[in-house]
């Protein structure tokens, strides 16, 4: 008779170590990254194929669209700085009046 191979251990006896909450936090599916900002998934797939929104890219064999959380807080930011309600110094209300040109009358 043939000497047998050692079969495979089962599932449920292979131990694999927990990841840290940060490990598991790291990267967010398009899904969880829509809840995080509070938007739709479709959103994000539009924002995506318009190549506009938060950085994204794909992971794994399988391609699935990722998000770092880095990468989505820092995009917040950009949009608070980018937004003149949020950025006093954009504000137009602080900004002395513009003269307006003469060139309707031809002076």
């Amino acid at each position: 008779m043939p000497a047998r191979l050692p079969s495979a251990p089962k599932p449920s006896s292979i131990q694999v170590p927990d990841a840290t909450p940060t490990m598991r936090q790291a990267f967010l599916s398009v899904k969880e990254a829509a809840e995080y900002l509070g938007l739709s998934p479709h959103t994000l797939y539009v924002w995506r194929h318009r190549r506009n929104g938060p950085p994204s890219f794909r992971m794994g064999p399988r391609g699935r669209v990722m998000y770092r959380i880095e990468a989505l807080d820092a995009w917040i930011r950009e949009q608070e700085r980018a937004d003149s309600r949020s950025n006093t110094t954009l504000s137009p209300l602080g900004a002395a009046p513009q003269k307006r040109s003469d060139y309707a009358t031809g002076a």
